[in-house]
């Protein structure tokens, strides 16, 4: 995928989990880098997060990416889900 490709993609991804994340926490502030270090969002949130990644982008979370380091931010969320779909 050629660079540009990615960035679009990337961007299209992080605005639909931004839409999550509000749907979840209207007040949020999405730009936070620290979503699960602050607690912003509890466990319930990442399953629904989860659940929703699913739905929105036919892609699943697998066990072992369920980690702070990639729900702390709508990015980080962002880069995984690309990644994932990168593998199938």
């Amino acid at each position: 995928m050629e660079r540009e490709e990615r960035f679009q993609e990337l961007e299209e991804i992080r605005e639909g989990i931004v839409e999550i994340l509000l749907e979840l926490h209207p007040d949020m502030e999405v730009e936070s880098l620290a979503l699960v270090d602050e607690r912003i969002l509890d466990s319930f949130d990442i399953i629904t997060l989860v659940t929703q990644i699913r739905e929105e982008f036919d892609v699943v979370v697998p066990a072992e990416r369920i980690l702070p380091q990639y729900f702390n931010s709508a990015n980080a969320l962002s880069e995984m889900i690309l990644e994932l779909m990168e593998e199938e």
